[in-house]
């Protein structure tokens, strides 16, 4: 078998089980869905849920026709809230996808975290994930009192594909057409579609690699090619809240990571950035209760709690 990219560069653990690249081509994506959905749900049956209210709701009821999945970490209303976008390549999860990540949001950030349900590419591209979050976001805002939680005190986060997600809600909030935020949590964020030198570093390593996110970005954009849908394209970040980036080190979208939060830091944005050494991209939904994850979730339950004191 072919050594892949930075492979040997992971630490141990990952390297037990980072062992197979990720095909992102159309017919490997609707073949991946039901397994990786069955995979994630397992995972979510097996979290602690101990001290939080967990509610699905239907897509007829809640947030104007858009999933999603509140978890309440028993603050006192109105507790601060996170609206949270999951992890998949814009093509593949759902509301058990970063199950175990809203579970520690929850409790560690001592907030209410709500997960969205947002659709998927390629059968629905740019902008459809987006608006989603959108509606989810304006949903939280303007039935924070039904749903014990403080408009003053929004903010996004995500994971990956999530990511991008978030800090579209954050560019639009900085612009004055959604609810304030004050604070914008991205994990291994996706923010660029163009070649970096991560990308090609990592054509083909372990877990997702270079070559699924050229994939990844066709499927999303489709036609698309306005930069209001790809973050790093953008050219002002003024007014943005408050950042955490975290990112691993063997990752296809680690340069951009680091870019955009330099980026964010020249703009005057407060913006924190936290490199994984020896992690691959998904590390921590690939090993939860490893150290280095467990450090993750801390440090970004620290990050919130800081910022709900400070708001």
């Amino acid at each position: 078998m072919t050594e892949l990219d930075g492979a040997e560069r992971l630490d141990p653990a990952l390297r037990a089980i980072a062992t197979t690249r990720t095909n992102f081509s159309l017919r490997a994506i609707k073949l991946m869905r039901e397994p990786f959905n069955d995979r994630r749900r397992e995972a979510a049956a097996l979290t602690d849920v101990s001290g939080l209210q967990i509610a699905d709701h239907t897509a007829q009821a809640d947030a104007a026709g858009v999933p999603v999945r509140v978890y309440r970490g028993g603050q006192t209303a109105p507790a601060p809230v996170v609206v949270y976008c999951h992890a998949g390549g814009f093509a593949l999860g759902n509301l058990d996808t970063d199950h175990r990540q809203c579970v520690e949001l929850a409790r560690r950030g001592r907030c209410t975290v709500v997960s969205v349900d947002y659709r998927l590419s390629p059968e629905h591209p740019y902008p459809a994930a987006l608006d989603d979050a959108v509606t989810a976001l304006r949903w939280v805002a303007d039935n924070a009192t039904e749903l014990g939680v403080d408009a003053a005190r929004i903010a996004v986060a995500g994971s990956s594909a999530g990511a991008t997600l978030a800090a579209g809600l954050a560019l639009r909030a900085a612009e004055g057409s959604l609810p304030p935020i004050v604070f914008q949590l991205l994990h291994q964020p996706v923010l660029d579609d163009r070649a970096t030198a991560s990308k090609a570093e990592f054509a083909t390593s372990p877990a997702f690699d270079g070559e699924a996110a050229e994939l990844m970005w066709r499927h999303y954009l489709a036609s698309d090619g306005s930069a209001a849908a790809v973050p790093a394209r953008r050219s002002r970040f003024d007014g943005l809240p408050d950042t955490l980036i975290t990112c691993a080190e063997i990752d296809p979208f680690r340069d951009e990571a680091i870019d955009y939060a330099q980026r964010l830091l020249r703009a005057g944005v407060g913006t924190e950035l936290h490199v994984f050494a020896r992690a691959c991209h998904g590390f921590d939904s690939l090993l939860p209760d490893w150290s280095a994850s467990q450090r993750l979730f801390e440090l970004q339950g620290d990050a919130l709690r800081q910022m709900w004191d400070g708001a």
